[in-house]
């Protein structure tokens, strides 16, 4: 999977997303300018020390990414969509697109994609959720559906385990 982050603003944004895509596999894509450098520590310790082993990809504007990403799936996450992220059935190696914090993507770019534009579903009176959370619900809505392919689903206490006789943990 593909996160794309359009013109992003703030680093702990960034961070968060960038630490969410090491964990799944995914690439992150970040589309100029940005608000800030991506040496910056702020980008970093949101990321903790996953940044450096993060596939990140840095294009100068979108017509750039659209010449390095040609035959790209793209998914609009905007609050302006009339579908929901759930109405898409997903593959491996789609891009997910999330525009700026304070102003979401650009219409003329909307009307550009008008079938692939998602949102998720929130009260009317909501402007929008933070776009770390949103990159993350969608995400993992993509790799449920691609059958979490490359992740671990299951977990394991360290200290204790179940006796299964006593029904309690030991």
């Amino acid at each position: 999977m593909h996160i794309v982050l359009l013109e992003p603003e703030i680093p702990h944004n960034t961070g968060a997303i960038g630490r969410t895509c090491h964990a799944t596999g995914s690439t992150l894509h970040l589309i100029r300018p940005l608000g800030f450098s991506v040496d910056e520590r702020a980008v970093q310790r949101s990321g903790l020390d996953y940044w450096k082993e993060l596939d990140v990809r840095i294009y100068d504007d979108f017509e750039h990414f659209l010449r390095e990403n040609q035959g790209a799936r793209l998914f609009m996450a905007t609050t302006k969509a009339r579908h929901s992220y759930t109405d898409v059935v997903y593959r491996e190696d789609d891009y997910i697109v999330f525009g700026r914090e304070s102003r979401g993507l650009p219409e003329e770019l909307l009307l550009q994609y008008p079938d692939s534009a998602i949102r998720i579903p929130m009260k009317p009176e909501m402007r929008s959720l933070n776009l770390s959370v949103s990159a993350g619900i969608i995400l993992y809505e993509a790799l449920r559906q691609t059958g979490f392919e490359t992740l671990a689903t299951k977990g394991q206490l360290h200290r204790h385990t179940w006796d299964e006789t006593e029904h309690r943990i030991l």
